[in-house]
């Protein structure tokens, strides 16, 4: 009787570390995203200030010309 309750009690606690470890990715998956989000945004940003860049140099070169 002593063995099916430690082999009880060890499943139980193998469910538990499970569990832990499952919050910890679940809590970072979370993170990565916000940071991907984040440096999308800023690659959005740098695309679009390049673009106008890019105009405000073809501009310049046509007013040379």
């Amino acid at each position: 009787m002593l063995w099916p309750m430690i082999a009880i009690a060890l499943g139980f606690l193998g469910l538990v570390v499970l569990a832990f470890f499952a919050v910890r990715v679940f809590v970072e998956v979370r993170r990565l995203g916000a940071q991907v989000a984040e440096t999308s945004r800023k690659i959005t940003d740098a695309s679009n200030d390049l673009e106008r860049a890019a105009v405000d140099m073809a501009r310049t070169g046509r007013d040379v010309l």
